[in-house]
């Protein structure tokens, strides 16, 4: 995870390099938002996933910085005033406080953009076909039918009656999507065809769900100054969550079983699927 970090932040640095004219102060924006911090949970599945199909490594982290150009670029709006009002993020000024909401709202949209520019170069991937593929899933998990649905149902969540599907549906679109694409990537890379993809997509499922019931537990039992991040908001805009409906036990253990359901999922591969076992546990185990 700490290889993948710096690998992705020196991909920033790169992509990110500060012009001398006008928009200097949109790319420190985009900067501050994708640089340090964060972790890179999502290029470090896409990793894991090649590793199964053996991509080299390259194309592998040009995906990660993608998927993570789209999960920054929602971050800096979601924290915006107009949907959740965050001031931290990762431990720092969130970018409209940092910058100003016109700026968060640029380094967001552009973000966005670079997500779809760095998959279209060839560096990416020699064969278009693949990057028409990468380009078109990535489309679908970030859009209506994936995470931008999944939080336009969150924001109609405040104080409405969601029961444990509802917020399953939920999850399995704002979290859970992007989470599956970061499987889907790698199996694109490895010029896998649907049909042999079933199991790393009930892999990627399963963690999904998983994910986000330890995100709802570090909400009601973390400490910001270790999460980086705002806790307890979750309560205090009455939204139901894995935890307020199943309770901290029943959800502690609900993450488990899908944790251990997740690597059944990989009973059929050896070695190569040890990074992705791994990562099945860390995210019921961390603490942010």
């Amino acid at each position: 995870m700490e290889q993948i970090a710096s690998d992705v932040d020196q991909m920033f640095d790169r992509l990110l390099a500060v012009p001398a004219d006008p928009r200097a102060r949109l790319y420190e924006a985009m900067r501050h938002a994708a640089i340090g911090g964060g972790k890179r949970l999502r290029p470090l599945l896409v990793r894991a996933a090649a590793d199964l199909f053996l991509v080299d490594r390259v194309p592998a982290l040009r995906v990660g910085v993608a998927i993570e150009c789209i999960h920054v670029y929602r971050l800096i709006h979601d924290d915006m005033p107009c949907m959740d009002d965050d001031d931290l993020r990762r431990g720092r000024p969130t970018v409209h406080k940092a910058y100003d909401e016109a700026t968060a709202v640029l380094a967001g949209d552009s973000l966005h953009a670079l997500a779809f520019e760095v998959l279209a170069d060839a560096e990416t991937h020699a064969d278009p076909f693949v990057r028409v593929e990468l380009s078109a899933e990535l489309a679908k998990a970030s859009g209506p039918a994936g995470m931008a649905g999944g939080q336009m149902m969150d924001l109609v969540a405040d104080g409405a009656e969601f029961d444990l599907g509802a917020v399953t549906r939920l999850q399995q679109l704002k979290t859970g999507a992007l989470i599956g694409f970061c499987l889907e990537a790698g199996a694109i890379l490895g010029r896998v065809p649907p049909e042999g993809r079933r199991l790393i997509r009930a892999y990627a499922r399963d963690i999904g769900l998983a994910f986000q019931i330890a995100d709802d537990l570090l909400d009601v039992e973390g400490a910001a100054d270790i999460t980086g991040k705002a806790v307890g908001k979750d309560a205090a805009q009455g939204k139901a969550t894995f935890v307020s409906l199943l309770g901290p036990d029943r959800a502690r253990q609900q993450a488990q079983i899908l944790v251990d359901q997740a690597i059944g999922h990989l009973a059929g591969f050896g070695e190569e699927a040890a990074l992705l076992r791994a990562i099945a546990r860390y995210v019921v185990e961390r603490d942010r």
